[in-house]
């Protein structure tokens, strides 16, 4: 089935490249009989690629109308699945993939047969896609540029600009690109640092001529989307804690996003969140949002101001012996 598929795909790009073949021509290209032409000739039309032949010594074969554009050869499942990449790119966070995507999907549907043309335009003129926006727009270009780097093994020279604003210049050895809620990151190798990093794409400038290649070393872990997670939720805050939550890392798992925690499963009815904030008492606005109860595992510091919140919703619920211990009561007159 796989000859078959490759050999029609040849087929196609034949009959696109000349305006016309003849048969013996196209068999001896193939490496088939003449028969097997034909048979490959009326495949191609029941998929509605319109194949033309003309009769006699002399003929042969033929594309129809959409000669001059690329074939495609794709199935019903694999043009929805490619209309649906399409229309979903927007939401991942590159700059002017938009456009792009819109612009590609109608060169889809111009090569696609008239049966998938269809399908795909059903899709899309029915469908009205509701997308988280992205939290930071990335160059297509540069992910480009970095991905390459990734695949190439190749040394990347570049300046990042942290949270505060400050850059500085870098040097790292590339591995991965994540991507998170519409969010890029590269984690590499960070030389002057000596310990992998993970930095957010659209903060990387990168300050070419890049090189020269390196042995890629073992990664920071198996699950890097996972360690990504941990990383910018959890590492790069001064407050960690770790709780437990009263629900199963199936349902935690439909509120807290990568970048909210990484959460582990302890058995059907709880899991543990590790997560992190920028002071405890964030946290405990962080850990109250998730909106299932839960108990505080470390650090000791969130409990106390778990405390604090506690009495002071108390106090302004008007409940009796509530009374804050930074203002003692006046005496009884």
């Amino acid at each position: 089935m796989l000859e078959t598929s490759a050999r029609l795909l040849r087929l196609l790009s034949l009959l696109q490249a000349h305006r016309e073949w003849p048969g013996a021509e196209l068999a001896r290209r193939l490496g088939v009989t003449p028969r097997t032409v034909r048979r490959d000739v009326d495949r191609l039309r029941e998929l509605g690629y319109p194949v033309n032949a003309s009769p006699g010594t002399g003929g042969g074969y033929r594309l129809g109308a959409g000669a001059e554009l690329p074939p495609l050869l794709l199935d019903d499942e694999e043009a929805v699945a490619v209309a649906v990449g399409l229309r979903t790119a927007a939401g991942q966070g590159i700059e002017g993939i938009g456009e792009t995507s819109v612009r590609a999907l109608a060169k889809l549907e111009q090569v696609l047969p008239h049966r998938l043309r269809r399908r795909v335009s059903a899709l899309t003129d029915f469908t009205v896609p509701m997308l988280r926006p992205a939290r930071a727009q990335v160059d297509a270009s540069l992910l480009t540029e970095l991905a390459n780097a990734c695949r190439d093994n190749e040394r990347l020279r570049f300046d990042y600009r942290d949270h505060g604003g400050t850059v500085t210049s870098r040097s790292a050895e590339p591995h991965r690109l994540v991507c998170a809620e519409g969010r890029w990151y590269l984690v590499a190798w960070d030389l002057d640092r000596a310990d992998w990093r993970t930095y957010r794409a659209d903060r990387i400038t990168p300050t070419p001529p890049h090189g020269p290649r390196f042995v890629p070393r073992t990664p920071p872990a198996e699950d890097l989307a996972r360690y990504v997670s941990r990383g910018v939720s959890t590492r790069a805050y001064p407050t960690r804690a770790v709780v437990r939550l009263h629900t199963s890392a199936e349902e935690a798992a439909r509120f807290v996003g990568p970048s909210d925690g990484v959460v582990e499963p302890i058995d059907a009815h709880s899991c543990l969140l590790t997560t992190g904030a920028t002071s405890v008492e964030v946290m405990v606005i962080h850990v109250m949002l998730m909106g299932v109860d839960f108990d505080v595992v470390e650090p000791p510091e969130l409990k106390d101001s778990l405390r604090v919140v506690r009495d002071r919703f108390s106090r302004a619920l008007g409940e009796p012996g509530t009374v804050d211990s930074r203002f003692p009561a006046a005496p009884d007159q």
